[in-house]
């Protein structure tokens, strides 16, 4: 396997674009707007650079990462030659059923169609296919080439070759892939936004405020960052999208997301993303500084 294409040129698009292209496969990064997609050429030419600079690559690794990627607006061309697709597109079900539905129209027979959602089920996005067997998932952890892990899923109808070949296809970047079973969340949210909008109701119910919990968490638990800043790095609207996946999937009360990150985000309020969520992110700095909405 060496060509593959990625569908969708944001932030996680871009990020496995780069690692597959690093590692020597020929990508072509798809997206509709060609301003999006000289922006992601622009970030992998960025992060290459701070690669770089901390010796973790040379030069020439950079060149050729560079040198394999091409980019493409029209889906039928940019898939016509893939051997795996995966899809990186926003976490909207409707989106990735019609994206899904154009691959499996577009892309050759015997291609792998996977998809890096983090919570929509994989055998829900296959039955939109006529190749289900085909479908997997490959959830890759922000920032993609860092991150070790790829949480891989199988849908109902996903074949054990299929799974084998992407597991060591996993390997082959450098990365550890788990694999788990297509309920909702799958693993890494149905065990992380419990506890993100467990701290959002704490904040809510007026135990502890920001940074006095993301202190205990980061100092007590040892966890590197603390629930409220993971929340606005993952996009406050994602883990209202992720949490109502999970509520609706199991019917359970404890993963109904908290009021106040249901109002957040209808204000706009969403993190990083926008500038301000549960801290206010200035421009041109790292500092954090708690948001202002939080204290009314």
């Amino acid at each position: 396997m060496k060509n593959v294409s990625i569908i969708g040129a944001g932030t996680m698009g871009n990020g496995i674009a780069h690692l597959f292209a690093q590692h020597n496969f020929k990508v072509t990064l798809i997206d509709i707007s060609l301003e999006q997609l000289s922006k992601a050429v622009a970030t992998i030419d960025k992060n290459l650079e701070r690669q770089l600079a901390k010796g973790a690559i040379t030069e020439e690794v950079k060149h050729s990462t560079l040198q394999n990627i091409t980019t493409e607006t029209s889906v039928a061309e940019g898939v016509k030659n893939a051997e795996l697709i995966v899809e990186a597109a926003t976490e909207n079900i409707d989106l990735k059923l019609n994206i899904f539905k154009q691959l499996d129209e577009a892309a050759p027979q015997d291609c792998i169609l996977a998809s890096n959602t983090s919570s929509i089920s994989i055998t829900k996005i296959a039955a939109a296919t006529k190749r289900p067997q085909l479908v997997i998932g490959m959830h890759f952890m922000n920032p993609v080439p860092v991150m070790k892990l790829v949480e891989i899923i199988n849908g109902y109808a996903t074949k054990q070759s299929v799974t084998d070949e992407i597991v060591d296809l996993s390997r082959q970047l450098q990365k550890v892939p788990c694999v788990v079973k297509d309920y909702p969340g799958f693993i890494a949210n149905r065990i992380l936004m419990p506890m993100i909008n467990e701290a959002i109701y704490s904040l809510y119910e007026g135990v502890a405020g920001v940074e006095e919990i993301d202190t205990i968490m980061k100092l007590g638990m040892a966890h590197p960052m603390g629930p409220l800043q993971l929340a606005d790095f993952i996009g406050l609207d994602v883990c209202l999208s992720i949490l109502q996946i999970l509520y609706t999937g199991f019917g359970n009360q404890k993963y109904a997301p908290c009021p106040l990150l249901v109002n957040m985000v209808t204000a706009g309020f969403k993190g990083i993303k926008s500038g301000e969520g549960f801290y206010k992110y200035t421009s041109g700095s790292k500092e954090l500084i708690v948001s202002e909405a939080l204290k009314k």
